[in-house]
């Protein structure tokens, strides 16, 4: 009836990407975070972040990973900072408070952008009563959950305040999706997860979940494919066999 396999009780939701077209503001804002950043270290001539390096290094991933993740890429080394760290300064909590400032500004002029087809998942999962946890590395998952209208659907939220304040590893381990389904009272082989980032995928297919949504908006469903999903789709009404 939801396109997924017998047995399966639980949805674990990614949400910027998944839920909500906030992956692509998020995108737009660690663009414009290390693109300032790299100017002022290099120059004029530096090496923009890419689309590709987004999908490597920095989606799904918690904030302060993905700076790690990037800079190790381009063989930087920053100090730490703290986490008050000015937007100016040039430290990874520093780079993270820039990227965070400018995200929540965007999504504040913007809005979070719910994808209609989520949307009617997200019903039909609830009318099939299939347990829904949302699972992000977003430490701004409630105010966007509750700006599209999400919240009375979600039981269980493992966000990036969660994931910080247990010390859990982020995506791609599978530490906060097993989070999930902990809250929700079932066991992985009984939940499903959906995720349109290369690491979120990943760690799905680590955990040894039920089964792998992979949702496919930024042209990379055979990456989907090859990090562990079982399924990819463009939109989750496909999984209804409702593509519009």
């Amino acid at each position: 009836m939801i396109g997924l396999p017998d047995g399966i009780t639980a949805c674990l939701f990614d949400l910027d990407g998944v839920l909500t077209g906030t992956a692509a503001l998020h995108r737009e804002a660690w663009k414009k975070t290390f693109d300032e950043f790299l100017r002022e270290r290099d120059g004029d001539g530096f090496s923009p972040f890419t689309d590709a390096d987004y999908a490597n290094y920095v989606d799904g991933r918690p904030r302060l990973d993905g700076v790690r993740t990037f800079l190790s890429a381009r063989g930087i080394s920053l100090p730490e900072g703290e986490p008050d760290d000015a937007v100016t300064e040039h430290t990874v909590n520093g780079l993270g408070n820039r990227k965070n400032h400018l995200v929540l500004r965007i999504i504040d002029e913007r809005g979070p952008n719910p994808y209609d087809g989520s949307r009617r998942y997200l019903e039909a999962a609830r009318d099939a009563g299939l347990a829904i946890a949302v699972v992000t590395s977003s430490a701004n998952a409630q105010a966007v959950l509750d700006a599209a209208g999400f919240t009375p659907f979600v039981q269980a939220r493992i966000d990036g305040l969660v994931i910080t304040g247990r010390g859990l590893r982020g995506k791609p381990a599978p530490d906060s999706f097993l989070a999930g389904a902990q809250a929700l009272g079932v066991a992985p082989a009984r939940a499903a997860v959906f995720e349109d980032a290369l690491a979120g995928v990943e760690a799905g297919r680590a955990g040894k979940f039920g089964f792998v949504v992979g949702v496919n908006r930024a042209n990379q469903a055979e990456a989907l494919r090859e990090h562990g999903a079982d399924v990819v789709v463009d939109d989750l009404a496909e999984l209804l066999g409702d593509n519009g």
